[in-house]
């Protein structure tokens, strides 16, 4: 469920001037409100459908800026302040980055960086997206997919330095990175095979869990996800699963860890991609990001705080919000005028209580009031239907790609939907802004283009 304790102040605000304005207009317009829900009721399959046809508009808003903000918080809460990340000058993406051992080797010993026992806290690194066949897919399942693979030298140090833990029963890969499994497991028959030790998020565990059949799910250890003991194929190679990443909401959750010396092999990579230095606070990255920039004369190296690497794969992020801004401005419009048909129609067939309300001496200006508040009755409760759907997708898991932007690089990751306090606040507006537009301009027809007494005749 949404933190409705995040509710910004200027909102809480909003909302209650908001609400002390509408309540100040139905004192002022002084027609009873019961006469507008007795009409309401009446009409009562014209006022379903309208609303329903508010709900949509607000299930499909909510759905749509919740997969939004499930991917701002995954980027945001990704890296530690504390961490500075090197890539070879000139890279976008740690992806296509390649530092070799010997423009590195000194950078652990520079001002700033953490020590342990005369050693520096770091995590060299090798990471790779691997487009892999899924073995054997479930039935409408992708046949293929895109996985991330990240080689560190010691899994131990490497989770501490990017603050991970494992679930319970599970162990970090050992010093020797492998172990032997079953022949059953994917050896040669009747023997035993030697598989490679491998760590994997939560969910990228979840999601290849569901490329099972049903037959495999019936089998497996933990049905809804990959479990300790299970294996999996990195380049044709096997892999068993020793422990899994605890779900931290970071990108790390959609990646599979295993020795570097795996991935140099399997993918003939002889470089690093990444190097993350461990800092006592955000204030000495900053300084240790700035020297690597503009002192370290061993090597041309682009040092970036691990922060600001994560929130500038926001390109996606924003290319979603313009989509969602725009598809939500394109069925408000159509919103907007189906209310407007909806309450010209009522409004024709109540030009005789109009005419009554106006000869016993209610103001056109009162009247008009009246219909539009009628109309954002309709709004108010489409959208609260809306959002009350919309609320069952909160924690919903999607898949997606995050990236700057720039030169193709990116990350795919498994995200959570994540339903809070603002988008909630954001469709309830919307709801009550179509119901306002929507009954405004055939409240306006009708209450001051309408000539009492032909209306009577």
């Amino acid at each position: 469920m949404p933190d409705l304790t995040s509710i910004p102040a200027r909102a809480l605000i909003a909302s209650l001037l908001a609400a002390v304005v509408i309540a100040l207009v139905v004192w002022l317009g002084r027609i009873p409100i019961k006469y507008n829900l007795r009409n309401l009721v009446v009409r009562w399959k014209t006022t379903l459908l309208t609303a329903a046809a508010f709900m949509l508009v607000i299930l499909l808003l909510t759905v749509m800026l919740a997969f939004v903000n499930g991917m701002s918080r995954l980027t945001q809460t990704s890296g530690k302040p504390g961490n500075v990340l090197v890539m070879s000058e000139g890279s976008t993406d740690e992806a296509f980055s390649n530092l070799s051992k010997s423009s590195i080797e000194d950078v652990g010993n520079q001002p700033g960086v953490l020590r342990e026992n005369s050693r520096p806290v770091w995590s060299r690194e090798t990471y790779v997206v691997v487009n892999q066949p899924v073995v054997d897919p479930a039935p409408r399942r992708p046949t293929r997919r895109l996985l991330q693979v990240r080689g560190v030298e010691d899994s131990a140090v490497s989770g501490r330095v990017h603050g991970l833990k494992l679930c319970p029963g599970g162990e970090w890969i050992s010093a020797i990175g492998t172990r032997e499994i079953p022949a059953a497991a994917g050896g040669p028959a009747g023997g035993i095979n030697t598989a490679s030790e491998a760590l994997i998020g939560e969910g990228i565990a979840r999601e290849m869990a569901r490329d099972r059949t049903d037959a495999a799910r019936a089998k497996a250890r933990d049905p809804e996800r990959m479990a300790i003991g299970d294996t999996l194929l990195i380049a044709n190679r096997p892999c068993i699963i020793v422990g899994i990443i605890q779900s931290s909401g970071a990108t790390f959750d959609s990646e599979v860890w295993v020795k570097s010396t795996v991935v140099k092999e399997a993918f003939r990579k002889e470089a690093y991609t990444s190097l993350v230095l461990s800092t006592k606070d955000a204030e000495s990255a900053q300084q240790l990001r700035d020297y690597l920039n503009t002192s370290y004369k061993k090597a041309s190296l682009l040092a970036v705080t691990e922060t600001d690497y994560y929130n500038g794969l926001s390109a996606t992020n924003k290319q979603f919000l313009i989509a969602t801004i725009i598809v939500a401005a394109i069925v408000a419009v159509g919103g907007v005028l189906g209310v407007m048909n909806t309450m010209f129609a009522a409004i024709s067939l109540r030009t005789k209580d109009i005419a009554v309300l106006r000869i016993i001496g209610f103001r056109r200006w009162q009247i008009l009031v009246s219909f539009t508040l009628e109309s954002m009755a309709i709004a108010l409760l489409g959208g609260l239907l809306g959002l009350g759907v919309g609320l069952l997708c909160d924690g919903w898991t999607a898949t997606s790609v995050v990236s700057s932007g720039q030169g193709g690089g990116g990350k795919f990751v498994v995200l959570k939907l994540v339903v809070d306090a603002r988008i909630l606040g954001t469709g309830m507006l919307l709801a009550l802004a179509m119901g306002f537009f929507g009954g405004l301009l055939p409240a306006v027809m009708g209450a001051i283009r309408l000539k009492p007494l032909e209306a009577l005749r």
